[in-house]
């Protein structure tokens, strides 16, 4: 889907982050950026989403504007339990696309939270925090870096089981 000037999007940032709040900026950049640059799928990948700006009205636009047919968005987690309690509008907009949203869980398992990368990977760019907990880590639009960081969400998610329904049905 091109953007609405017809110009290239902006290339997103490469190179090396430091600290939560750069973090949550290249988070908001790439949600802002699915869009206009039309990705088909977008893998989220974190032990539990807690630094993600996923409930910010700004993020939660941004995915709207992105959502529609032949969209796909998969998370993958240790646990979505934080998600569920601090991200209130993500947990509405998940209900509502819930057709394009696959969600899968590690947790469980001794030690699984840790196995879960901290990743945004888009086909065209990603994100991985290498340090979690003091939000450092490298982006970067390389073929190479991008294919790693896949096979590595990969393998974690065929370990994993779905989890974060859009409703719970009782009987």
């Amino acid at each position: 889907m091109p953007n609405d000037g017809g110009a290239a999007p902006a290339p997103l940032t490469e190179g090396r982050f430091d600290g939560r709040e750069a973090f949550a900026d290249l988070v908001r950049e790439a949600l802002a950026a699915a869009a206009s640059q039309g990705w088909n799928e977008i893998v989220f990948s974190d032990p539990d989403f807690v630094d993600w700006p996923l409930g910010e009205r700004a993020s939660i636009e941004a995915l709207q504007a992105w959502s529609g047919r032949g969209r796909r968005l998969l998370l993958l987690a240790g646990r979505f339990d934080l998600v569920e309690r601090g991200h209130a509008r993500f947990v509405t907009w998940r209900r509502t696309w819930d057709h394009i949203v696959e969600c899968r869980a590690t947790g469980g398992r001794a030690g699984a939270t840790e196995e879960v990368p901290s990743a945004l990977w888009t086909p065209t760019w990603c994100l991985r925090r290498i340090d979690p907990e003091r939000s450092r880590g490298v982006c970067s639009s390389e073929a190479r870096a991008r294919r790693d960081l896949r096979e590595s969400v990969d393998e974690r998610w065929r370990q994993g089981r779905p989890a974060f329904a859009a409703s719970t049905l009782g009987l």
